[in-house]
């Protein structure tokens, strides 16, 4: 053991010395500006004096020297919307996004027909009422020897997948389909009857103001709760099974009917007999549920909607907000609902509904209301899908080229709006109206609306489009002090 404990006393004096003659082997070979390396330490006074990266907020009188005057933007707006391309009773108002300010205003009060900026409305009451992480569900339950497909006011519902590009990813009959037949094969049924049931919203399928025709020229379906890719169809008189928004060919007139004939044909091939033609049924609320699916959240669709400009979507949306609020899910139900959602926001601006869309000739809105409810869906984060979802200048939805009569180069879809105005676009024959967000160009967020609801002539749609667009360019890059 002592000769053990010897011999280790004799290797690690060894080892000192091996290390020591490596230490100053090595010190010999570094550069001398290493050899004079110090242990860093806090400096006792500043080396440098920083200067600040982003420019301090203005007192509050800066901010307003900052913003447009009103002497500025009406000589702007009214060099780009001359009356006599937007015709009488054009309305404006453009506010200060951060405090609320009304930096300019014109007819601004006034009712005005919104065409589609409508969906603005029908978007912020929705998100509120519902928050933005509800979901609808289309379930079959079961009632005896039939199942019955039931209608949950899902408007984003598929019978297949989409395409992988598309967003959001809907819920799809194909799924429901699967689920349901393995529900039933699993009770060791393979043959049964199919019913439908659309209880869920009632009154008309056409509001005030509609017509067959905005049917076949592919604007809308008839309104009811169980609808597979918003009644559009394919040249050969399918549903289409793609989000297609420029698909203007004649839409079905009896959505629910086909939607349950597709379901019928999905369970045939999940290995389903399905006898007789699906009938319209009640299902029994007590009925059990075989198989359900439900949409993407409600901010996702909210978004679908604004940026498609979809009005099934949005009229689904708005037969929601009637049910939450305990009315009927009818047209004047969800109007109203809208109405007293709005309300219940804290806004009271002018505006009279008759649907929750804007295709309606007869709603009235004026453009300070407009204005208002972009201020509370910027302001409220539940809210916010009413601004994300917004057309952007130049890439997005109907302010994208070739899209709508707002996407044209040269207007919002170039210059200097583009990528910086987000808006909500509206046309009927004679109406143009465009409402959004736009940053100026010396930083100032602005929210805006500008409505020409009597716009010479059909004809002088396009121009009166392009003026508009000219008019939010012009907030964009103007400055207008």
């Amino acid at each position: 053991m002592r000769r053990t404990r010897t011999t280790a006393l004799a290797v690690l004096a060894l080892l000192n010395v091996l290390t020591l003659a490596a230490g100053l082997t090595v010190a010999r070979m570094l550069p001398p500006r290493l050899a004079r390396l110090h242990v860093p330490v806090l400096a006792a006074r500043p080396v440098v004096n920083a200067t600040p990266a982003l420019t301090p907020a203005g007192a509050p009188d800066e901010q307003a020297a900052a913003l447009p005057t009103a002497r500025g933007l009406a000589a702007m707006l009214g060099r780009e919307l001359p009356s006599a391309v937007t015709g009488a009773g054009l309305g404006i108002e453009v506010a200060d996004a951060a405090t609320g300010r009304v930096l300019y205003s014109d007819n601004a009060d006034e009712l005005a027909t919104p065409a589609s900026t409508t969906k603005l409305v029908t978007a912020v009451a929705s998100l509120a009422a519902l928050g933005p992480g509800a979901r609808f569900t289309t379930a079959v339950r079961q009632a005896g020897g039939t199942i019955v497909l039931t209608g949950g006011g899902d408007p984003t519902l598929a019978v297949n997948e989409y395409p992988s590009a598309d967003y959001p990813r809907p819920a799809t009959l194909a799924q429901l389909a699967a689920g349901t037949a393995s529900a039933l094969r699993a009770q060791g049924r393979r043959t049964v009857r199919l019913g439908y049931d659309i209880a869920l919203f009632s009154g008309p399928g056409l509001a005030p103001g509609w017509s067959e025709g905005d049917i076949a020229l592919g604007d809308v379906t008839p309104i009811v709760a169980l609808e597979a890719d918003q009644g559009r169809l394919t040249a050969g008189g399918a549903l289409e099974d793609d989000d297609d928004p420029v698909n203007y060919r004649p839409r079905t007139y009896d959505p629910a009917g086909v939607t349950a004939a597709a379901f019928a044909k999905l369970l045939i091939r999940y290995g389903i007999t399905v006898t007789g033609t699906p009938a319209q049924s009640a299902a029994p609320a007590s009925a059990p549920v075989l198989a359900s699916v439900s949409s993407p959240p409600l901010t996702e669709i909210v978004e679908q909607m604004l940026t498609e400009s979809n009005n099934v979507i949005a009229e689904t949306l708005a037969r929601h907000v009637a049910i939450a609020l305990g009315m009927p899910a009818t047209f004047s139900g969800a109007a109203a609902a809208d109405m007293t959602e709005l309300r219940r926001l804290g806004i009271t601006a002018p505006a009279s509904l008759v649907d929750g869309s804007g295709l309606s000739p007869d709603d009235k809105i004026a453009p300070e209301t407009l204005v208002r409810v972009l201020a509370a869906a910027a302001g409220r984060p539940a809210l916010r899908g009413a601004v994300t979802g917004l057309p952007v200048a130049g890439f997005t939805g109907t302010l994208s080229p070739g899209d709508s009569d707002f996407g044209v180069i040269g207007g919002v879809a170039g210059g200097a709006a583009r990528g910086v105005v987000r808006a909500k676009t509206g046309n009927l024959s004679t109406v143009a109206t465009l409402a959004g967000l736009v940053d100026d160009k010396a930083g100032a967020l602005l929210l805006f609306a500008i409505m020409a609801p009597r716009v010479p002539s059909a004809y002088q749609l396009p121009q009166a489009a392009a003026a508009i667009d000219a008019a939010a360019a012009g907030l964009a890059g103007c400055g207008c002090r």
